[in-house]
């Protein structure tokens, strides 16, 4: 499979394979393909992606009677990375999963901490890839890198974090003191990772812009 991510700030990537060749997406990432790609929609996401809210279904595209062209896009301002499972899995934030080759396997990750698991916010449910290629997701904003050394750690807003690697551990730290927690405007909670291991960081998160609309948006009621 080769492939080129094109575009911004709504990124495709636009994948080309060779007859036979597989990749799995979630349903409704396809954008446009060539005509002899067949797809098959398969229920293998399992009961936990059904009550952690994603979507049990996922849509298999194959490549079929030659080479094939197949094109998947995002759903929000952002970036469509490529990332290598094949080095060991990888945990990303709920949803970020665009679509993967054949041989690439998506699970539902839950935090098992007691702290994570209430208040984690995005970081109590996460998605891990494993296996073996190439995996695509999305990224809200712009994408920011950290390689962690065993240890060192890092603190971030819950909904900025968008991925680590299996070796970075992950858990949840209470924002000190009263008057930090009531006039700060930064939540009650930070996410801490801690190396070994690489951290993708995302500048936009959907959570963000969310709440940054709500005050503008129309409360109801009649003229």
């Amino acid at each position: 499979m080769q492939y080129e991510i094109k575009g911004t700030p709504f990124p495709v990537v636009e994948c080309r394979l060779e007859n036979n060749e597989k990749m799995i997406t979630e349903s409704g990432s396809m954008v446009w393909m060539s005509p002899n790609m067949e797809m098959k929609t398969t229920g293998t996401g399992g009961l936990g992606r059904l009550f952690s809210g994603e979507k049990i279904f996922q849509n298999i595209y194959t490549a079929k009677g030659g080479n094939g062209m197949i094109t998947f896009g995002s759903s929000f301002p952002g970036r469509i990375e490529a990332v290598d499972v094949s080095a060991g899995p990888w945990i990303f934030q709920k949803s970020a999963f665009l679509a993967s080759e054949e041989t690439v396997r998506l699970s539902i990750h839950f935090k098992k901490k007691l702290g994570a698991g209430l208040f984690g916010g995005e970081g109590f449910i996460m998605q891990k890839l494993e296996g073996r290629g190439l995996a695509f997701v999305e990224i809200d904003g712009e994408l920011v890198k950290y390689n962690l050394k065993a240890g060192q750690q890092i603190v971030v807003d819950t909904g900025n974090v968008a991925g680590f690697s299996a070796g970075v551990s992950m858990d949840i730290q209470t924002i000190k003191g009263v008057s930090n927690v009531l006039f700060g405007g930064e939540g009650l909670f930070n996410t801490v990772l801690t190396g070994p291991g690489e951290v993708w960081l995302q500048t936009m998160p959907i959570s963000g812009v969310a709440g940054a609309l709500i005050p503008y948006l129309p409360t109801g009621g009649s003229n």
